[in-house]
């Protein structure tokens, strides 16, 4: 009869030891975070400051799921943290009414300037949660039930923020379009 030692008694997951297994979750999933945090964020910085914040609460909390797991839960945790600036975001600008003109620092053409200015005003026009399902299923390419898993809302309520999404963009987009707002 052999003696086990305790790191072979416990699960795998649980045998290694706190920073090595965040280290691991960073490793494996920091790429995807990132490109998912760039499509919500105006610029570079605020997208790795995004992706920071994600990892610190992952390493604040006591909830990291198993690994099978691990991804679904940090892209949610990002979304939430964005979802949570938005709010804040939107309360300055209710504080501060012409704080929302100010838009990403120009760092291409103007043209491509303008029309990321102006798509980024459209979008936050948006209720947060609707936002967040138009930028993941738009530009991230997500399914329906991958946006419902992930935000643990329901498909239907997926799609139907969907639909609402893109008439309010568009008509967000129409009037900015035509110089009025």
């Amino acid at each position: 009869m052999s003696v086990q030692t305790t790191a072979e008694r416990l699960p795998h997951d649980m045998a290694i030891d706190r920073p090595a297994r965040l280290g691991a979750l960073f490793d494996a999933h920091h790429e995807r975070l990132y490109r998912l945090a760039r499509r919500l964020t105006p610029t570079e910085d605020d997208a790795l400051d995004l992706v920071q914040e994600t990892f610190l609460k992952a390493a604040r909390g006591s909830g990291v799921p198993d690994a099978a797991n691990a991804e679904a839960w940090l892209v949610r945790v990002l979304v939430n943290t964005r979802r949570d600036q938005w709010r804040k975001a939107a309360n300055r600008r209710r504080q501060a009414p012409d704080a929302h003109l100010i838009g990403p620092p120009p760092s291409s053409p103007e043209a491509r300037a303008v029309a990321s200015a102006t798509v980024w005003r459209a979008l936050e026009a948006l209720h947060p949660r609707r936002r967040a399902v138009i930028v993941l299923h738009e530009l991230e390419g997500a399914s329906a039930a991958a946006i419902a898993s992930l935000l643990g809302i329901t498909s239907v309520t997926v799609r139907w923020h969907l639909s609402r999404g893109r008439r309010e963009l568009t008509h967000a987009l129409a009037a900015s379009k035509g110089g009025t707002r």
